[in-house]
């Protein structure tokens, strides 16, 4: 269990960029973007700093957390945060996207199944902007067959992560 188990640690920079900016910046570097993606990126309620800041970041598995069996998204944050684990600001996905191009293959040949994280997805622990379930909840980092790809997810409250899916947390506020 964290901290006495596999995980990856990044220092990311954030912040300079508006969003109109950072839309930009993905597409010139050809990162994909859902449709869900872009919806949440471009609500007013998505917001980008002025000012650079660097964040220190861990990612692991749901199971390393301590859930062998998987858990729901408020186990998991809740677990994270006794761990000494935050959650991350939104506009960390696009800056951790923009960064980490040298994500594994994440698609094995084979179509996975409804309402699971895709194999080799990477989810960013954030908070969410609505109560609604049918807006993105938040993003996920991908690899495609070679494409970038920056996707939003829908889920509800009761969706059970599985043990191996991957969440990134930040180490400090």
């Amino acid at each position: 269990m964290y901290p006495n188990c596999p995980s990856i640690t990044r220092t990311i920079e954030l912040g300079g960029l508006s969003k109109h900016q950072l839309l930009q910046r993905l597409r010139e570097r050809a990162i994909f973007i859902n449709e869900y993606g872009e919806m949440l990126i471009t609500d007013e309620k998505f917001t980008t700093s002025e000012t650079k800041y660097c964040i220190e970041t861990v990612e692991i598995s749901v199971g390393s957390l301590g859930f062998p069996n998987g858990a729901n998204t408020a186990e998991i944050f809740e677990r994270a945060k006794v761990l000494g684990l935050y959650l991350c600001p939104l506009e960390l996905g696009p800056y951790l996207r923009l960064e980490y191009i040298e994500q594994p293959e994440g698609n094995t040949g084979t179509s996975s199944q409804q309402n699971q994280a895709p194999r080799g997805a990477i989810t960013v622990a954030t908070e969410t902007l609505y109560d609604d379930d049918d807006f993105p909840k938040g993003l996920y980092l991908r690899r495609i067959n070679g494409d970038l790809w920056l996707r939003g997810y829908i889920a509800d409250d009761l969706h059970i992560w599985n043990h191996n899916d991957h969440f990134v947390f930040c180490l400090t506020k």
